[in-house]
């Protein structure tokens, strides 16, 4: 009796966990790395991916590197961490653009304190001159009448003007010099066409893509959407040149190249034919290319 009751006593139906070890849910849940993408959220900030750079983020967002380095109050430009919120916007209390003053300088919120003598004003006047003891000069210091006013000479100085180069088209380019085309092709599409911010140039696979003038690259990988195999050279404090859909990148971030310098071979990354789509930017404004680039004969 005691033996049926125990097997006909009612109680819980068994549960079955079919759940993966702890060890092999942890392995799941790392997926692949995602290919980093340079988009920003709605509400004016971005968070930092890997392979992410501050040039690509101010790229892709129509924005001066230098004002998002102020912005965000970074001490490099070249210094981003994975994970880090980037304000894409001024803050209320920030005096402005940070165009042609390194970053570092802006940030100072006080002017140093002036030193001690400049804190109380120099007297040119009155001035003292020793005279030999005769009877006309004794006769000119007691007759007021007899002094000449003498006046400190007026020295005027005339400031000095930056020498500067003009575009052809009359634009002031900072120094920057002569440009070059990028590439050997027919134009494809022209700058504003269809929202374009910049030109296409067609030609076939692994056609040389050359530098537009000297600068230094400041971004060569893939993570702009739209922009395929990518690379953006910094030239003057204002400049920078864009070349994107290559095959092949054949320098890297941090190295220098020349104007006319072979520098990735034309393809069709993120793009439905084989071209080179060049900009320049100006402080991160796109320009037209074509008021900049020299005449084809």
């Amino acid at each position: 009796m005691l033996i049926l009751a125990g097997c006909e006593a009612p109680g819980p139906a068994p549960i079955r966990d079919n759940r993966p070890p702890a060890k092999e849910a942890r392995q799941s849940a790392k997926a692949a790395p995602a290919v980093s993408t340079v988009e920003s959220d709605q509400n004016g900030q971005h968070i930092v991916q890997k392979g992410d750079t501050l040039f690509a983020i101010a790229f892709q967002n129509g924005l001066d590197y230098r004002d998002l380095a102020f912005w965000n109050n970074l001490p490099s430009p070249d210094v981003i961490k994975v994970g880090q919120v980037l304000r894409l916007t001024p803050p209320d209390d920030s005096a402005g653009r940070a165009h042609g003053v390194e970053t570092s300088a802006l940030r100072e919120t006080a002017l140093p304190a002036p030193k001690a003598i400049n804190e109380v004003p120099l007297l040119a006047e009155p001035k003292a001159q020793v005279l030999p003891y005769s009877e006309a000069n004794w006769a000119a210091i007691t007759n007021p009448k007899l002094v000449a006013s003498v006046e400190p000479p007026q020295t005027t100085q005339t400031p000095k003007i930056a020498p500067t180069i003009v575009s052809k088209s009359g634009t002031q380019q900072d120094e920057q010099d002569d440009w070059l085309w990028p590439a050997n092709g027919a134009l494809l599409g022209t700058y504003s066409q269809g929202g374009g911010k910049g030109i296409d140039i067609a030609g076939e696979r692994q056609t040389p893509v050359m530098a537009a003038s000297a600068g230094k690259v400041v971004y060569s990988g893939n993570g702009l959407r739209g922009y395929g195999k990518l690379l953006i050279v910094k030239h003057s404090n204002e400049f920078l040149t864009a070349y994107a859909h290559n095959q092949a990148l054949l320098v890297k971030e941090g190295d220098w190249v020349k104007g006319g310098q072979k520098i990735a071979e034309m393809g069709d990354t993120d793009s439905d034919r084989v071209k080179l789509h060049f900009e320049i930017r100006q402080y991160g404004k796109p320009l037209d290319p074509l008021k900049y680039l020299p005449e084809r004969k």
